[in-house]
Protein backbone atom coordinates (compact mmCIF):
# COMPACT_ATOMS: atom_id res chain seq x y z
CA UNK A 1 0.00 0.00 0.00
CA UNK A 2 1.53 3.60 -1.13
CA UNK A 3 2.07 5.60 2.31
CA UNK A 4 3.21 8.75 2.76
CA UNK A 5 3.85 9.70 6.22
CA UNK A 6 1.78 6.57 7.52
CA UNK A 7 -1.44 7.98 5.56
CA UNK A 8 -2.36 6.08 2.02
CA UNK A 9 -1.48 8.01 -1.07
CA UNK A 10 -4.44 9.25 -3.07
CA UNK A 11 -3.92 8.62 -6.96
CA UNK A 12 -5.68 10.45 -9.38
CA UNK A 13 -6.12 8.89 -12.30
CA UNK A 14 -7.22 11.04 -15.24
CA UNK A 15 -8.49 9.49 -18.32
CA UNK A 16 -7.72 11.27 -21.72
CA UNK A 17 -9.93 11.14 -24.40
CA UNK A 18 -9.66 14.43 -27.08
CA UNK A 19 -12.36 14.45 -29.58
CA UNK A 20 -10.68 15.20 -32.30
CA UNK A 21 -8.19 13.28 -34.17
CA UNK A 22 -6.17 13.54 -37.40
CA UNK A 23 -5.14 9.82 -38.20
CA UNK A 24 -8.64 7.77 -37.23
CA UNK A 25 -11.72 10.26 -36.12
CA UNK A 26 -13.34 9.80 -33.19
CA UNK A 27 -11.31 6.72 -32.53
CA UNK A 28 -12.50 6.22 -28.81
CA UNK A 29 -15.88 5.46 -30.09
CA UNK A 30 -15.34 3.20 -32.35
CA UNK A 31 -16.82 0.03 -31.37
CA UNK A 32 -14.43 -3.22 -29.90
CA UNK A 33 -15.23 -6.24 -28.58
CA UNK A 34 -19.05 -4.87 -28.42
CA UNK A 35 -17.61 -1.82 -26.38
CA UNK A 36 -16.27 1.36 -26.99
CA UNK A 37 -12.25 1.15 -27.17
CA UNK A 38 -12.65 4.00 -24.23
CA UNK A 39 -14.43 1.47 -22.62
CA UNK A 40 -11.49 -0.45 -22.12
CA UNK A 41 -9.56 1.69 -20.38
CA UNK A 42 -12.61 2.22 -17.92
CA UNK A 43 -12.53 -1.23 -16.89
CA UNK A 44 -8.76 -0.97 -16.34
CA UNK A 45 -9.40 1.97 -14.18
CA UNK A 46 -11.63 -0.09 -12.18
CA UNK A 47 -9.26 -3.01 -11.70
CA UNK A 48 -6.89 -0.87 -10.26
CA UNK A 49 -6.58 -1.39 -6.37
CA UNK A 50 -4.31 1.73 -6.00
CA UNK A 51 -6.08 4.71 -8.27
CA UNK A 52 -7.67 6.28 -5.02
CA UNK A 53 -9.98 8.80 -7.60
CA UNK A 54 -11.10 8.68 -11.27
CA UNK A 55 -11.88 11.09 -13.89
CA UNK A 56 -12.95 11.60 -17.26
CA UNK A 57 -11.03 14.92 -19.37
CA UNK A 58 -12.60 15.56 -22.61
CA UNK A 59 -14.18 18.11 -24.99
CA UNK A 60 -16.51 15.48 -26.44
CA UNK A 61 -20.24 15.34 -24.68
CA UNK A 62 -20.57 12.03 -26.02
CA UNK A 63 -17.47 10.44 -23.92
CA UNK A 64 -18.86 12.43 -20.91
CA UNK A 65 -21.61 10.77 -21.24
CA UNK A 66 -20.33 7.30 -21.39
CA UNK A 67 -17.84 8.45 -18.24
CA UNK A 68 -21.08 8.72 -16.18
CA UNK A 69 -22.69 5.99 -17.51
CA UNK A 70 -19.93 3.98 -16.04
CA UNK A 71 -20.03 5.94 -12.85
CA UNK A 72 -16.59 8.25 -13.62
CA UNK A 73 -16.75 12.12 -13.35
CA UNK A 74 -15.86 13.78 -16.17
CA UNK A 75 -14.53 17.04 -16.65
CA UNK A 76 -15.58 19.42 -19.86
CA UNK A 77 -12.13 20.26 -21.23
CA UNK A 78 -11.39 23.51 -22.74
CA UNK A 79 -11.10 24.26 -26.61
CA UNK A 80 -7.59 25.77 -25.86
CA UNK A 81 -6.79 21.97 -24.66
CA UNK A 82 -8.43 20.38 -26.98
CA UNK A 83 -6.28 21.24 -29.91
CA UNK A 84 -3.50 18.65 -31.35
CA UNK A 85 -1.43 21.02 -29.86
CA UNK A 86 -2.07 20.95 -25.98
CA UNK A 87 0.56 19.54 -23.94
CA UNK A 88 -0.56 16.25 -21.54
CA UNK A 89 0.96 18.43 -18.93
CA UNK A 90 -1.54 21.76 -19.18
CA UNK A 91 -4.41 18.85 -19.62
CA UNK A 92 -3.28 17.08 -16.37
CA UNK A 93 -2.54 20.18 -14.55
CA UNK A 94 -5.89 21.49 -15.43
CA UNK A 95 -7.65 18.17 -14.86
CA UNK A 96 -6.07 18.28 -10.61
CA UNK A 97 -6.98 22.25 -10.53
CA UNK A 98 -10.57 21.60 -11.70
CA UNK A 99 -11.03 18.67 -8.83
CA UNK A 100 -8.80 20.14 -6.05
CA UNK A 101 -11.07 23.32 -6.32
CA UNK A 102 -14.41 21.48 -6.50
CA UNK A 103 -13.69 19.08 -3.71
CA UNK A 104 -11.54 18.27 -0.50
CA UNK A 105 -9.95 15.82 -2.84
CA UNK A 106 -5.81 16.18 -2.52
CA UNK A 107 -3.93 14.26 -4.92
CA UNK A 108 -0.35 13.07 -3.73
CA UNK A 109 0.34 11.47 -7.19
CA UNK A 110 -1.68 11.06 -10.84
CA UNK A 111 -1.62 8.73 -13.64
CA UNK A 112 -1.78 9.86 -17.06
CA UNK A 113 -4.09 7.31 -18.48
CA UNK A 114 -4.82 7.10 -22.38
CA UNK A 115 -8.17 6.61 -23.35
CA UNK A 116 -7.24 5.15 -27.12
CA UNK A 117 -5.05 1.93 -25.09
CA UNK A 118 -7.65 -0.64 -24.94
CA UNK A 119 -4.75 -3.45 -24.50
CA UNK A 120 -2.44 -2.61 -21.21
CA UNK A 121 -1.11 -5.21 -19.23
CA UNK A 122 -2.79 -6.85 -16.54
CA UNK A 123 -2.28 -4.49 -13.38
CA UNK A 124 -0.17 -1.91 -15.28
CA UNK A 125 -1.36 0.96 -13.28
CA UNK A 126 -0.77 -0.55 -10.14
CA UNK A 127 2.56 -1.28 -10.80
CA UNK A 128 3.18 2.05 -11.78
CA UNK A 129 1.96 3.49 -9.04
CA UNK A 130 3.85 1.14 -6.51
CA UNK A 131 7.01 2.11 -8.17
CA UNK A 132 6.60 5.91 -7.80
CA UNK A 133 5.48 5.24 -3.89
CA UNK A 134 8.84 2.88 -3.79
CA UNK A 135 11.03 4.78 -4.80
CA UNK A 136 9.88 8.14 -3.86
CA UNK A 137 11.18 9.13 -7.84
CA UNK A 138 9.14 11.96 -10.13
CA UNK A 139 7.53 9.52 -12.54
CA UNK A 140 7.21 6.19 -13.83
CA UNK A 141 6.59 5.43 -17.23
CA UNK A 142 6.08 1.99 -18.64
CA UNK A 143 8.51 1.25 -21.77
CA UNK A 144 8.53 -1.76 -24.75
CA UNK A 145 11.39 -2.84 -26.69
CA UNK A 146 12.06 -1.31 -29.98
CA UNK A 147 12.56 -4.83 -31.48
CA UNK A 148 14.04 -4.43 -34.83
CA UNK A 149 12.71 -1.12 -34.84
CA UNK A 150 16.22 0.02 -33.78
CA UNK A 151 17.86 3.35 -34.58
CA UNK A 152 21.33 1.39 -35.64
CA UNK A 153 18.75 -0.30 -38.30
CA UNK A 154 17.40 3.00 -39.34
CA UNK A 155 18.72 5.31 -42.19
CA UNK A 156 18.00 8.81 -43.98
CA UNK A 157 16.59 9.09 -47.70
CA UNK A 158 18.04 11.86 -49.24
CA UNK A 159 16.05 11.64 -52.47
CA UNK A 160 17.06 8.22 -53.72
CA UNK A 161 20.25 7.95 -52.05
CA UNK A 162 20.30 5.66 -48.14
CA UNK A 163 22.14 7.39 -45.63
CA UNK A 164 22.52 5.14 -42.36
CA UNK A 165 21.65 6.97 -39.36
CA UNK A 166 24.02 5.10 -37.21
CA UNK A 167 26.89 3.58 -39.83
CA UNK A 168 28.02 0.09 -38.49
CA UNK A 169 27.55 -3.44 -39.29
CA UNK A 170 25.59 -4.38 -36.68
CA UNK A 171 23.40 -7.72 -38.72
CA UNK A 172 21.79 -9.52 -35.90
CA UNK A 173 19.27 -8.29 -33.72
CA UNK A 174 20.89 -9.80 -30.98
CA UNK A 175 23.84 -7.66 -31.21
CA UNK A 176 22.03 -4.45 -31.23
CA UNK A 177 22.22 -2.65 -27.51
CA UNK A 178 18.28 -2.93 -25.91
CA UNK A 179 16.64 0.13 -26.69
CA UNK A 180 12.83 0.63 -25.01
CA UNK A 181 9.96 3.29 -25.94
CA UNK A 182 7.42 4.41 -23.59
CA UNK A 183 4.43 2.59 -24.98
CA UNK A 184 1.68 4.78 -23.51
CA UNK A 185 0.62 1.71 -21.04
CA UNK A 186 0.73 4.24 -18.12
CA UNK A 187 2.14 7.45 -16.45
CA UNK A 188 2.47 7.98 -12.96
CA UNK A 189 3.77 11.09 -11.47
CA UNK A 190 4.09 12.70 -7.82
CA UNK A 191 2.01 16.29 -7.27
CA UNK A 192 5.61 17.86 -6.86
CA UNK A 193 6.81 16.84 -10.19
CA UNK A 194 3.45 17.58 -11.60
CA UNK A 195 3.55 20.83 -10.68
CA UNK A 196 6.70 21.46 -11.78
CA UNK A 197 4.83 21.48 -15.49
CA UNK A 198 3.20 24.42 -13.60
CA UNK A 199 6.63 26.62 -13.58
CA UNK A 200 8.17 25.24 -16.72
CA UNK A 201 5.22 25.48 -19.29
CA UNK A 202 7.82 26.01 -22.14
CA UNK A 203 8.86 22.24 -21.63
CA UNK A 204 6.13 19.72 -22.30
CA UNK A 205 7.85 16.98 -20.63
CA UNK A 206 8.83 18.89 -17.34
CA UNK A 207 6.02 17.08 -15.24
CA UNK A 208 8.40 13.98 -15.88
CA UNK A 209 11.00 15.47 -13.06
CA UNK A 210 14.35 14.49 -12.55
CA UNK A 211 14.19 11.04 -11.48
CA UNK A 212 12.50 9.65 -13.79
CA UNK A 213 11.39 5.58 -13.73
CA UNK A 214 10.47 2.75 -15.56
CA UNK A 215 9.15 -0.54 -16.23
CA UNK A 216 9.33 -3.01 -18.90
CA UNK A 217 6.79 -4.49 -20.66
CA UNK A 218 6.57 -6.98 -23.28
CA UNK A 219 6.27 -6.49 -27.46
CA UNK A 220 2.25 -6.15 -27.98
CA UNK A 221 1.07 -6.34 -24.43
CA UNK A 222 -0.06 -2.71 -24.57
CA UNK A 223 -2.22 -1.19 -27.86
CA UNK A 224 -2.64 2.53 -28.83
CA UNK A 225 -4.94 3.00 -31.31
CA UNK A 226 -4.30 5.86 -33.92
CA UNK A 227 -5.12 3.80 -36.93
CA UNK A 228 -7.36 1.72 -38.32
CA UNK A 229 -5.01 -1.52 -38.43
CA UNK A 230 -4.66 -0.60 -34.94
CA UNK A 231 -8.33 -1.61 -34.49
CA UNK A 232 -8.00 -4.28 -35.95
CA UNK A 233 -5.19 -5.63 -34.13
CA UNK A 234 -6.74 -5.14 -30.47
CA UNK A 235 -9.38 -6.78 -31.88
CA UNK A 236 -7.32 -9.99 -32.35
CA UNK A 237 -4.97 -9.61 -29.50
CA UNK A 238 -8.17 -9.34 -27.05
CA UNK A 239 -10.44 -12.01 -28.66
CA UNK A 240 -7.61 -14.23 -28.29
CA UNK A 241 -7.03 -13.41 -24.58
CA UNK A 242 -11.07 -14.02 -24.60
CA UNK A 243 -10.78 -17.71 -26.25
CA UNK A 244 -7.99 -18.30 -23.82
CA UNK A 245 -9.84 -17.61 -20.79
CA UNK A 246 -12.78 -19.77 -21.92
CA UNK A 247 -10.47 -22.70 -22.81
CA UNK A 248 -10.29 -24.97 -20.27
CA UNK A 249 -6.97 -26.48 -19.18
CA UNK A 250 -6.57 -30.61 -19.06
CA UNK A 251 -3.94 -32.07 -17.26
CA UNK A 252 -2.23 -35.20 -17.09
CA UNK A 253 -3.46 -37.42 -14.03
CA UNK A 254 -0.34 -38.63 -12.30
Amino acid sequence: MMKIGGERMKALGVILARAGSVGLPNKHMLPLMGQPVIAHTFWHARASQRLSRVVVSSDSAEIRSLATAFGFQSISRPSALSTSDASVQDVMLHAMETIEANSAFRADALVVLYGNVPVRPENAIDDGLKILADTGCDSVRSFCPVGKWHPKWMSKLEADRVVPLHPGSIHRRQDLEPLFLHDGAVVAVSRSSMLRGKSKPSDPHAFFGEDRRGFKTLPGQTIEIDELRDLYWAQACLAAQHDQMATPIFREAI
